[in-house]
């Protein structure tokens, strides 16, 4: 019989070292798809290896994809002059990659597929109201500077999607009263981590790990780290957590920075200004199984956002053992015990400072399990199973005939 077909949209290449929650997701639902699917990925290339607009073979985390690089981008991390999104939209326009089911985490491409034929989802990651409001740099999300545009552009294009999946409760919310004849398509989905990566040591083991990191980067045996990960961009606001550090002032305490972006150099001049360079490591971008160890030996993981969906680096964290500390927004807060995290009432140095140092103080008050037992409900396994035996399910009632 033939197989149903999934064609996954996005701006990447999964063969390099790429930062974001975005291509994560996507490398879970290609890494778990069952064997009944063939998944095919419309992305970018990187070198002569993988020839532009061509359709080729690929493993990816042992399973066989078809891949079609769409354009060449040498570093998906860091922005450009012109936004990565609208070079992957345009070379969309007189192609056709319509399959049974479609799978997009940004609006503009479908531009290009309004006519396709085929199961069309929207991923949306982030809670949208709140990225339009955020303060700061307007050119952080470009969007931002021209939000009636946006919401015009959203009106025309969402009504072809048969299924719009947001990992933000209030951003569900928002869309199916924004488009209250959509209501039924709209849905929350649980983002997920790969838990055959993230998991938990026992308290010996982290304890042992953590002593290790330390007597390599030549610090005091007794060196505690705090964690960031992800991209150095104005929505992360990483600057914000190195001024936290600054007002945690404990010499014993490391801040470890993997990721990579347009503010790296602005984070780099911050530490020489604040003095933090004995305090404070970047470590550029890191593959999962990199930052799965980091995760592991941390005592913090610390995220000073502005704003967010449900960040999966979070839910990597707490599989991992290590609590959080977060700003107030996004899924996060809503998902964190009281024995798992900290929620800072402000995003503000000095509230980040406490509440690093609320952790860091009492480790005993934040038990691996109780960081586990906050993660396990998103683990991917279970997850993206329950996507594809849905998409599955509408596959079976659409072509009985293929099935039986």
């Amino acid at each position: 019989m033939r197989k149903p077909v999934l064609t996954i949209f996005y701006q990447y290449n999964p063969w390099n070292k790429t930062i974001g929650g975005i291509q994560t997701l996507i490398n879970t639902f290609i890494k778990y798809a069952p064997e009944e699917f063939t998944v095919r990925l419309v992305g970018t290339g990187s070198d002569s290896k993988q020839p532009i607009g061509e359709w080729q073979q690929a493993e990816f985390a042992g399973r066989e994809i078809s891949f079609l690089p769409l354009l060449t981008i040498e570093n998906d991390n860091v922005r450009k002059l012109i936004p990565t999104t609208i070079k992957y939209t345009t070379a969309l326009f007189g192609r056709c990659y319509e399959s049974d089911f479609m799978h997009f985490h940004r609006l503009e491409p479908t531009l290009a597929t309004q006519k396709w034929q085929g199961e069309k989802t929207l991923f949306i990651h982030n809670d949208i109201q709140t990225q339009m409001q955020a303060g700061g740099n307007k050119n952080a999300i470009l969007w931002r500077r021209f939000p009636t545009v946006y919401f015009a552009l959203e009106k025309l294009l969402v009504k072809q999607f048969a299924e719009i999946l947001s990992c933000n409760t209030d951003s569900a919310r928002l869309y199916q009263q924004r488009y209250p004849d959509l209501a039924e398509r709209v849905a929350y989905i649980k983002n997920s981590f790969d838990d055959q990566i993230f998991y938990p040591l026992s308290p010996e083991g982290k304890e042992a790990a953590r002593a290790e990191m330390a007597s390599q980067m030549g610090l005091p045996a007794s060196t505690r780290f705090v964690l960031f990960a992800g991209r150095l961009h104005p929505q992360k606001d990483p600057i914000l957590l190195v001024r936290s550090l600054a007002a945690l002032n404990d010499p014993l305490v490391h801040l470890l920075i993997a990721g990579d972006g347009e503010l790296a150099e602005e984070i780099q001049a911050e530490i020489a200004r604040l003095n933090l360079a004995s305090r404070v490591t970047m470590l550029g971008a890191v593959t999962a199984q990199e930052l799965s160890k980091l995760h592991r030996l941390s005592s913090v993981f610390a995220l000073s956002s502005a704003y967010e969906g449900l960040p999966l680096v979070v839910l990597e964290a707490l599989a991992s053992g290590t609590p959080i500390v977060t700003t107030h927004c996004g899924e996060t807060p809503k998902l964190l015990t009281t024995d798992s995290g900290v929620v800072c009432a402000e995003r503000t140095p000095v509230c980040i400072a406490d509440g690093l140092r609320r952790i860091l103080l009492q480790p005993e008050n934040y038990p691996i399990q109780a960081c586990v037992r906050a993660a396990q409900p998103y683990a991917a396994s279970k997850v993206v199973e329950d996507v594809y035996s849905q998409m599955w399910h509408r596959w079976e009632q659409r072509y009985p005939a293929l099935v039986n």
